[in-house]
């Protein structure tokens, strides 16, 4: 039924397809930054926190009687530890930044989207009613005079604390642009949350921003956390305007209670080894520094290809030499690029040879 639009992906050579790769080959693509997936003492002690309880799944939607202690416990302590006013627990960070995009830009209001916004957002916007816009990427500027050439009842400006493709960090003044207009501000911390800031809990950690009424924040489990599944942070009114709005959360079986649990114990290991780890990563920043001349702000290297580079070649070379890294092709970017990821479950001295055999090959 589908047979020209396959050989179509085919031929533009954007043909993707599931693998199950070895585990002997060194890990420097997955979004397990902190090794945490590997840890077997964080697994042991989510299986007695579960057990605790009779049922070990959520059952149903969380507003009608999915909602469980370990929900409610997790959300207590992400809001004594984040400073916001509420939190609500998600399935996954799409259904999290679906909920959002689809559920607070009304009539009349204006979504202004940074054009590097992961595509749970993008596809989200295309059901609402607002005007919907992009900015240039991290460009404060062209945000601003998109707002003040647009008529408008309530602004939502949508942006990354770490960006999932480029590694890009986000620019501290778009708070301020966020403040000035009161727009309300989404900040997607999937890949900033345990990896930035003082105590590791992403951008506004790193920024000393203190929350605001105007200020979201969305977090994943199923990156730094080694888990499965999202959680939203934001003012009382906006939890509650989500949880009688927002599609992906009325409508959707809570989250797994596992997982929220391994998500939870992931976030009191961080608090406990926050030193340790940040020294970790700051060394793993360094190597790929020194080998690879590239400054990364998080654990994203997005090393660019040649422009005759086979993404997926290089990385079947990679492989055959024990490393496995992401083989990044359009359209999720624009040119095709090695993803690389120093994550702390492998050693320094793996990704040292990895970034010496990059730089060797010079792909």
């Amino acid at each position: 039924m589908y047979k020209n639009e396959l050989q179509a992906i085919t031929k533009s050579n954007r043909y993707r397809s599931r693998k199950l790769y070895s585990d002997d080959l060194a890990d420097f693509s997955s979004n397990d930054y902190l090794g945490f997936a590997q840890n077997q003492a964080l697994f042991e002690r989510s299986v007695a926190q579960v057990s605790l309880y009779k049922t070990h799944a959520p059952k149903a939607s969380i507003l009608v009687n999915g909602y469980h202690p370990i929900h409610q416990e997790f959300e207590d302590f992400l809001i004594r530890h984040n400073g916001f006013e509420a939190a609500l627990v998600c399935g996954s960070g799409f259904l999290a930044n679906f909920s959002l995009i689809e559920a607070l830009p009304r009539k009349k209001d204006l979504l202004i989207l940074d054009e590097e916004y992961h595509a749970s957002g993008m596809v989200a916007s295309k059901t609402v009613d607002a005007e919907v816009l992009t900015f240039a990427h991290n460009d404060t500027n062209h945000l601003e005079s998109l707002i003040n050439t647009h008529k408008h009842n309530r602004i939502i400006i949508a942006v990354e604390g770490i960006y999932s493709m480029s590694g890009d960090l986000l620019n501290r003044e778009i708070f301020d642009v966020a403040d000035r207009y009161n727009a309300l501000l989404i900040v997607d911390e999937a890949h900033s949350v345990g990896i930035l800031g003082e105590n590791l809990r992403g951008v506004f950690d790193l920024f000393g921003i203190t929350p605001k009424d105007n200020h979201i924040k969305m977090g994943t489990l199923g990156k730094a956390l080694g888990s499965y599944g999202a959680y939203i942070l934001c003012s009382h009114h906006i939890a509650e305007f989500l949880q009688n709005r927002a599609k992906a959360i009325i409508y959707t079986t809570a989250p797994s209670l596992f997982d929220i649990a391994l998500g939870y114990q992931g976030l009191l290991f961080i608090l406990k080894y926050r030193e340790k780890l940040k020294a970790e990563i700051k060394a793993r920043q360094a190597i790929v520094q020194k080998s690879l001349g590239m400054n990364i702000e998080g654990l994203i290297c997005s090393y660019p290809l040649k422009e005759d580079s086979n993404a997926l070649s290089v990385q079947q070379h990679l492989i055959d030499e024990g490393f496995l890294v992401g083989a990044i092709r359009p359209p999720t970017v624009p040119k095709p690029i090695l993803r690389l990821i120093p994550r702390l479950g492998e050693s320094t001295e793996a990704l040292e040879t990895l970034c010496h055999l990059i730089q060797k090959e010079n792909f």
